[in-house]
């Protein structure tokens, strides 16, 4: 007797809040304070590790007169942008997470990988009112996500887990400060998207072939 473990897949929908880190505003690193909302695939070649990929759009909004620093109080300016964020990469499992196996079971895992934003910021300044009009532009451009959650199975075919993610951008124009020299232009910006995930797994379950 031989046993063939069938590849399980997973399909479900991501819900939470997004912030950002960068040039304006606070410089919280978890702090959301716009919804997020996403679809999400994974295809579990292992009970260690799977392949996921995953579409996240929000709002990423800040604003210097929330920050702590005074310097960024006194200049006034806020930014609004619309992102929409495709991902691609590993989830590796700190246990195994054998969902052939319907029992309970929990695990700590991380992910990572390469991701592609598609950005529209508007920056605006309210102290400068009579003379900057808003700046709208584009800012596309590469991230890597830097994942980290806990996730267990609900019920036989649902898996619920708690993430959160920072993703660093290959860019310091997420919020348009670059075209106005805003911040230390050595440092990219991030954003971040924590929140919840909750799939439906389906697949063959293992066979069992004599020889």
């Amino acid at each position: 007797m031989m046993g063939v473990q069938a590849q399980i897949h997973e399909v479900g929908v991501f819900l939470g809040g997004s912030n950002y880190i960068g040039d304006i505003g606070r410089t919280d690193y978890i702090a959301p304070n716009e919804p997020a909302l996403g679809l999400l695939y994974k295809w579990n070649k292992s009970p260690r590790h799977s392949f996921r990929i995953s579409y996240i759009q929000s709002d990423i909004t800040a604003n210097d007169l929330d920050s702590k620093e005074s310097s960024r109080n006194n200049r006034g300016y806020r930014i609004k942008t619309n992102l929409h964020e495709v991902s691609l990469g590993l989830e590796f499992n700190f246990f195994d997470f054998n969902l052939h196996d319907s029992s309970p079971k929990i695990t700590p895992y991380v992910a990572s990988g390469i991701s592609y934003f598609f950005a529209k910021y508007t920056l605006t300044n309210d102290a400068l009112s009579t003379s900057f009009t808003d700046k709208i532009a584009r800012g596309n451009s590469l991230a890597v996500p830097m994942i980290i959650g806990i996730k267990s199975n609900i019920t036989p075919h649902f898996i619920l887990a708690i993430e959160t993610g920072a993703r660093y951008t290959l860019s310091d124009n997420l919020d348009g400060s670059l075209d106005q020299n805003l911040g230390n232009l050595n440092n990219n910006d991030w954003f971040v998207f924590s929140g919840v995930t909750l799939t439906y797994t389906f697949g063959q379950k293992p066979c069992y072939c004599s020889q």
